[in-house]
């Protein structure tokens, strides 16, 4: 088994997760099994108590773990799905080390951070046997330097002693453009090598990030003061989408390097479905304006691209195959409850999930906006328990209707608590309460959602607490908003849809975290559709 670590320098967010999920697919595509992971340096336990603000969208596997929204990209590259194995915090780590000390498993002897170490080589080698990859790729979440992630290289660095031709480093770097001298700085990227290497990491491969091409003179300079050969430091400018950013690496030989570090030859070069997509995104040119209705839009684009990656991703996939280019506008729910207005002019809407009271009346607005102008609008997760609230308000007449996260008091809580997690949340005890992960559902015949999946059972990913009250579903049917699709059993509602409607569909499940970019979901690809037919 082989074993490549990834790690960053500079700054953050300088896309270690796109290139861990690109490497991937490069080694994938060259003949390989691959399984990568993140070893995140934070104590939380997993990712589910984490603002979407600081920390970006906490994104679910199907076995209902909640993890780092990196484990979308590695899933969305390689196309296919992940499990707990491929994500670690500090946190969890350390919980371990001292669950294990509390049982006596270390047989009395004293525990220090080198148990820690060793649990993360421990469960490095268990992802990838229980995988049976050939290669697992680690990425390693913070930037060089950082105390936060120290282990986690010595991690790194006692693996390098004991599997010397079966481990690699690659290293993710920036050189800044100045703008008052035009100029590209190698500087910063030589500091962080350095801080990798006072860890004891000698890096094999130097990934260039660059807001353009690394000229030849900046090579021959990192190369010569970090002690790497030219064709190690492999360029990684901006691109205009992601989806470029393997290609660009096949071009520049990282495949080829990489295999070389690790004493392994390619068995094959297949990207022509991946190149086959980026043809389809770099044609696509017709406009598609979508509005976002949501309430995590306080502090900048970059912010809001981190909190519904998922949903940005599954909704640039469906539209860029059939040819549209999305136009996304975030509208603060807030807004839109003063003036409706904001949502003229645009072809689809979407309310996606979320938590809590503040701003939901700015939701149920727009979603009354699209039920009457027969905009197409999809409701993911909390988009669709408001769904049947503005129906059973402004439809049936239950002026009070709410769900009881919102309101404990109404008198019509059409969106309820689950009974087994009640007193629970009554405790504050909010760690690992929802329902999480993928849970079967049967689809009615008859429903556009049969006939958008093409079939009648699936299975979706879910993360939330509240349910659909039952107590209302006959007289919110007779209605005409149908229950589409419910669990094997009948009991709990997973999606509704409008009757008489281009599109109208609210599901209690995040379709967002299936959607692929060779494998586009069936729903998005619906909503794109149906939103691509309206006029404006």
């Amino acid at each position: 088994m082989k074993y490549i670590f990834i790690s960053g320098g500079v700054i953050s967010g300088i896309g270690k997760g796109i290139a861990t999920a690109s490497i991937a697919l490069l080694l994938k595509s060259a003949g390989y099994k691959v399984t990568p992971l993140k070893m995140d340096p934070y104590l939380n336990v997993d990712a589910g108590t984490m603002n979407p603000l600081t920390h970006g969208e906490t994104f679910v596997l199907d076995d209902g773990r909640e993890t780092d929204q990196d484990l979308g990209h590695y899933e969305r590259y390689l196309n296919q799905s992940l499990n707990s194995h491929s994500i670690h915090t500090q946190g969890s780590i350390y919980l371990s080390v001292i669950q294990k000390e509390r049982n006596l498993e270390y047989d009395g002897d004293s525990v220090d951070i080198n148990n820690v170490t060793q649990e993360i080589i421990r469960r490095i080698q268990v992802a990838g046997k229980e995988t049976d990859a050939d290669i697992v790729l680690i990425e390693i979440g913070g930037t060089a330097g950082e105390y936060q992630n120290v282990l986690f290289l010595e991690a790194n660095r006692l693996l390098k002693l004991k599997k010397p031709n079966d481990v690699a480093h690659v290293h993710i770097t920036y050189l800044p453009v100045i703008p008052s001298i035009g100029e590209m700085k190698s500087k910063p990227a030589q500091m962080s090598v350095k801080d990798l290497n006072a860890a004891g990491i000698m890096p094999d491969i130097l990934l260039a990030r660059s807001p353009f091409n690394i000229d030849l003179p900046r090579i021959k300079k990192l190369a010569f003061a970090t002690g790497l050969e030219p064709e190690d430091i492999i360029p990684a400018p901006d691109v205009r989408n992601i989806y470029e950013v393997p290609l660009n690496f096949e071009n520049a030989s990282l495949t080829a390097r990489l295999l070389k570090k690790i004493k392994l030859r390619r068995r094959n070069k297949d990207l022509a479905e991946w190149k086959s997509f980026v043809k389809k995104v770099e044609a696509a040119n017709k406009p598609l304006k979508i509005a976002i209705v949501g309430k995590y839009f306080a502090t900048g684009e970059f912010t809001l691209a981190d909190s519904y990656v998922s949903v940005i991703e599954s909704l640039r996939q469906a539209a860029f195959s059939l040819g549209l280019r999305p136009e996304v506008s975030w509208i603060d729910a807030s807004a839109v409850l003063k003036d409706p207005k904001l949502l003229h002019g645009y072809q689809g809407i979407i309310v996606p999930g979320g938590f809590g009271a503040r701003d939901i009346e700015g939701k149920i607005v727009a979603i009354k906006y699209a039920r009457e102008k027969k905009i197409p609008y999809f409701g993911l997760c909390y988009g669709m328990q408001l769904a049947t609230v503005e129906f059973a308000r402004n439809v049936l007449g239950l002026k009070d209707a709410n769900s009881t996260e919102v309101d404990p008091k109404s008198s019509n809580p059409i969106i309820h608590i689950m009974p087994d997690q009640e007193k629970k949340v009554l405790e504050k005890d909010y760690g690992g309460t929802m329902r999480l992960g993928a849970w079967e559902c049967v689809i009615k015949d008859n429903t556009l959602v049969r006939k958008l999946y093409g079939k009648k059972h699936i299975s979706e990913r879910h993360r939330h607490r509240y349910e659909f009250n039952n107590d209302y579903r006959e007289a919110i049917e007779k209605k005409g908003l149908k229950i589409a699709g419910t669990s094997p059993d009948g009991h709990l509602v997973e999606i509704v849809e409008l009757e008489k409607h281009p599109f109208f569909i609210g599901t209690q499940f995040h379709p967002e975290l299936k959607g692929r970019p060779l494998d586009p979901h069936p729903l998005f690809l619906g909503f794109v559709e149906a939103s691509a037919k309206v006029r404006v």
